[in-house]
């Protein structure tokens, strides 16, 4: 009977422990709140307020190109059908291209040089780095070692060295072309990447950066490989 007695007593010391703890870390247990300041919530605001601009500028240059091109249907359909075919080409980078900009060279560092050191070629993931830094500042056309970059370029390792348009980049030196919208964005572009910490990820793997001084005249070259159309179908107009 005791043994009886004394079990239910430690069965309701248990279950009134268990809910005291429980009661103990909902009461203590902090509410998940968004910790970031004031200056990291208005960079993100920035950067979403910056992505719709990009997007309503798109909408607004293709609803531009599509009145042009009803526009002068009906007065020359074939001249209209020309000109939006070549504006469609030059913005998808096959037709070479001129405009504001400038180069940005790289190179063996010079106490790699001093030194001796073997320099290798530049990794995947520091050039991805390198052109995710430039897009950030709305360039338009990029060239890395003469190879256009397009919406379908790739950037990987084959065979050990790194590729865009599955061609080899060179071992530095070699140059990067950049064209922005104007002058002033290259401007801006230009005194970004300065000060930018990319220069120092390219020190660490013995490379440096020169970048040329903004010109109104670069040119990059058109892309030279084929673009593949096989996913993509006609759609019947309404």
């Amino acid at each position: 009977m005791k043994k009886k007695i004394f079990t239910r007593f430690t069965a309701i010391l248990f279950l009134i422990g268990l809910m005291t703890a429980i009661q103990y870390n909902t009461i203590n247990e902090p509410d998940r709140r968004d910790t970031r300041d004031v200056w990291e919530v208005r960079q993100e605001l920035s950067r979403e307020k910056k992505l719709h601009s990009q997007l309503l500028s798109e909408i607004g240059t293709l609803d531009e190109t599509l009145d042009k091109y009803n526009t002068a249907a009906d007065e020359s359909p074939e001249q209209a059908l020309r000109e939006t075919a070549g504006e469609l080409r030059n913005a998808v980078g096959l037709t070479e291209t001129t405009g504001p900009g400038f180069e940005v060279l790289v190179e063996p560092s010079m106490e790699a040089v001093a030194l001796g050191l073997e320099i290798e070629g530049i990794s995947p993931d520091l050039l991805i780095r390198l052109v995710n830094e430039i897009n950030r500042y709305d360039a338009l056309y990029v060239s890395i070692d003469g190879k256009r970059i397009i919406n379908t370029t790739s950037i990987r390792d084959i065979n050990g060295q790194t590729s865009v348009n599955a061609k080899p980049v060179e071992t530095p030196p070699f140059s990067i072309k950049i064209i922005s919208k104007s002058v002033d964005d290259s401007e801006k572009l230009y005194n970004h990447l300065l000060a930018s910490r990319i220069l120092d990820d390219f020190y660490i793997d013995n490379m440096s950066l020169t970048v040329s001084v903004p010109q109104s005249d670069m040119v990059i070259e058109a892309y030279d490989g084929t673009i593949d159309t096989k996913y993509l179908q006609a759609i019947e107009g309404e």
